[in-house]
């Protein structure tokens, strides 16, 4: 065997890789991250809905507490802050889309609202309003 060819065959085995396998594993890499957010994307919009359906649950436990401390729940336009007040909670807290929650108080009996995704009345999908009320349907059924 020739030291030389020895020597020649090493460095180019060093060199690393080419342009083109870069670009092949570029491009695996893309196709993966594609796939995971095409399963990934729809899980977290239900997580966010789960957990406003959780804070809705957990501020009606703070407005039990206010009743129960008070003898009436908080009239519509002190809201939640009546709570921060009372110091049943720390803050007045924000959906998981960073809007306040509306509370309402219809004939004595507390209502809060997340308007989701888009931040407004109504809508469809990912948009679809949250509601105390709709928690209670469901409970009841």
């Amino acid at each position: 065997m020739d030291p030389k060819m020895t020597k020649k065959q090493q460095r180019r085995r060093s060199r690393g890789m080419t342009l083109i396998e870069i670009m092949v594993v570029i491009t695996i890499l893309g196709l993966i991250a594609a796939a995971v957010g095409v399963a990934v994307i729809p899980m977290l919009n239900q997580a966010r809905r789960d957990r406003a359906e959780l804070d809705i649950k957990n501020i009606q436990s703070g407005l039990k507490l206010y009743y129960t401390r008070k003898g009436q729940y908080p009239d519509t336009s002190t809201g939640l802050r009546a709570l921060v007040e009372l110091r049943v909670l720390e803050e007045i807290p924000k959906d998981p889309w960073g809007n306040e929650y509306v509370y309402m108080n219809e004939g004595g009996k507390p209502v809060l609202i997340s308007y989701a995704a888009d931040g407004t009345s109504g809508g469809e999908g990912i948009d679809e309003d949250i509601s105390s009320k709709d928690a209670r349907e469901v409970a009841t059924r």
